[in-house]
């Protein structure tokens, strides 16, 4: 995929599936399914075994000034350290930012994909590259050229003829605790990491208990509460049904 503008992908679980399937992950290993709302009523509706979640937000305003002002402070103070094993890409693609949230949810989940399938071939293309080498990879490769215009064009909304758009994909997984890896502490805990293309790397979120209840909490508190807008939308990528 050649092009730097790709056709952006809709916050919908058929669409992700649709994407995440033709790719090649195993279709009874996990399916992506929507998230009605952050009221533990209805986070209950959501599947258990809760692998990652994204979010589409709007990127603007004070959520857009404070993602800002927190890049600037870790890049001076640092953070709560990420393990290493996570992958991350940094996003030089317009509108690629629900093709990378996609990717990076599934590829640091515990998820089998198919031999020799796109996602498998890409993983092995990634192995030892760096974030932007990642993106290189992602914005030269023809594997996933079919598949996303394809899933891209099957919401249920039409594709606009302006692409620009303000709404943006984030995602949130979980990794082992890095400081309990590093110190070869036996019984390691699990941290929440938020992966953004657009921010400066991986961003630790805090303990993680239960990822899904773990992650509408922090939405809540430092997406949902900065802005008037009803502009998102959260899915769960969660166990398959064997």
């Amino acid at each position: 995929m050649s092009e730097s503008r790709w056709i952006p992908l809709e916050s919908n679980p058929d669409v992700f599936n649709s994407w995440a399937e033709s790719a090649g992950l195993v279709e009874s290993q996990a399916q992506f399914e929507d998230i009605y709302g952050l009221d533990p009523e209805l986070l209950g509706m959501v599947s258990k075994g809760v692998k990652a979640v994204t979010l589409l937000f709007p990127s603007s305003g004070i959520i857009a000034q404070k993602r800002k002002e927190e890049d600037e402070k870790i890049a001076a103070q640092g953070q709560y350290p990420i393990d290493p094993t996570i992958f991350w890409m940094k996003q030089t693609i317009v509108n690629a930012c629900g093709t990378m949230g996609l990717l990076q949810a599934l590829i640091n989940s515990d998820v089998t994909f198919s031999p020799e399938s796109p996602l498998a071939r890409f993983i092995d293309e990634c192995k030892d590259k760096t974030p932007l080498e990642r993106v290189k990879i992602l914005e030269e490769t023809t594997l996933f050229e079919q598949i996303h215009t394809s899933a891209a064009t099957s919401g249920q909304t039409m594709v606009p003829e302006d692409l620009d758009t303000y709404l943006h994909f984030t995602c949130f997984v979980k990794a082992p605790d890095a400081s309990a890896r590093e110190s070869e502490t036996q019984a390691r805990g699990w941290r929440v990491i938020e992966l953004d293309g657009a921010r400066n790397g991986p961003i630790d979120r805090g303990e993680c208990t239960n990822l899904l209840q773990d992650v509408a909490r922090f939405v809540k508190e430092h997406y949902i509460k900065e802005s008037k807008s009803v502009n998102f939308s959260m899915m769960a990528l969660c166990s398959g049904q064997d």
